[in-house]
């Protein structure tokens, strides 16, 4: 049985609330699992201890039983040092879409527009 430790999510609409669960990776988001390991409540500040609570010896049981964390976890796992930190690559993160690098263009022809004509000499 392939065990994940992943996200359940709970609350209302827009008011979301998340469980940390240990369950069968076969199984839907918010369906059965087998134990709850802790809670992530998003709506909570980032600097807030309640933000994150996890039962570190579960979760550390769990991930010597083989349980592979979701990213999600896997992020919040590494901020409290469960987990060795891991290289991630957004290589399209930083780079504006077709939209913007077309505005770009066409405002820097428009710049070197205005300082061509500014540097030409005056013709009387």
């Amino acid at each position: 049985m392939a065990m994940k430790i992943r996200l359940a999510r709970g609350g209302s609409k827009k008011r979301p609330h998340y469980a940390i669960v240990a369950a069968d990776s076969r199984m839907p988001r918010d369906g059965r699992f087998i134990e709850k390991l802790g809670i992530y409540a998003p709506m909570l500040p980032k600097d807030s201890e309640d933000r994150v609570k996890m039962d570190m010896d579960r979760v550390q049981h769990w991930l010597s039983q083989g349980a592979q964390p979701t990213d999600r976890v896997a992020r919040m796992l590494e901020a409290a040092g469960v987990m060795p930190k891991k290289d991630r690559q957004n290589l399209k993160k930083g780079v504006p879409g077709k939209a913007a690098t077309a505005r770009a263009e066409e405002k820097a022809a428009k710049a070197a527009a205005a300082a061509e004509a500014a540097n030409a000499p005056a013709e009387e």
